[in-house]
């Protein structure tokens, strides 16, 4: 018997996959960002939300320290906020371009991309407004343990390998993979047991 519950997760996550919209490297096998349900990583809870001034101010802190393009800043946001904040390209470019309007930074053309630099008027807006600069990506930083972090990464390591078998797996794998992870369930909750 069909059941559209069971598979809606599946399709949710194949049909991103042929839909060409991308997993991108924060995605991983559950999807984008952390299932084929969506909604924000388990640590998120409570962290604070971006606001179009920490974009302006991560662009200009991270352009202080050398050039940049607009997707080596979205890049060095999400490593610098442990893969918590990745603005999107929508609120990236348009930061950059209302920064270079003001003449605060300046970009140059090179290999297919636009670098971006600070012009010296940036360099002393940076030096003058310390305290506004700063480091916006810290306030986006939840504080769940690093073991934690960990924990979820493994998870999503097992989605992926999940995801495989039901994509290619054979029946007999199937099957297998099944026991798995109800073995797998059942010592996690004895694990819990254990500690109580």
């Amino acid at each position: 018997m069909h059941n559209a519950t069971f598979d809606a997760p599946w399709q949710a996550w194949a049909g991103g996959r042929r839909g060409g919209r991308g997993r991108g490297r924060r995605g991983g096998p559950w999807g984008p960002p952390f299932g084929p349900w969506g909604g924000p990583p388990p640590w998120a809870e409570g962290r604070a939300k971006a606001r179009r001034g920490d974009v302006r101010a991560a662009i200009l802190a991270l352009l202080a320290e050398e050039p940049r393009n607009g997707y080596q800043l979205i890049q060095a946001i999400e490593e610098r906020s442990n893969g918590e904040w990745r603005p999107s390209p929508g609120a990236v470019y348009p930061a950059l371009q209302q920064l270079t309007d003001e003449g605060l930074i300046e970009g140059t053309e090179g290999d297919g991309r636009k670098t971006f630099r600070l012009t010296e008027a940036g360099r002393a807006y940076v030096e003058e407004h310390a305290d506004e600069v700063g480091a916006p990506w810290e306030a986006m930083t939840s504080d769940v343990r690093d073991d934690v972090r960990d924990l979820f990464k493994t998870a999503a390591g097992a989605g992926g390998a999940v995801m495989q078998i039901v994509r290619t797996g054979s029946e007999s794998q199937v099957a297998q993979a099944k026991e798995i992870l109800a073995e797998t369930r059942r010592r996690l909750y004895h694990l819990l047991a254990e500690d109580e």
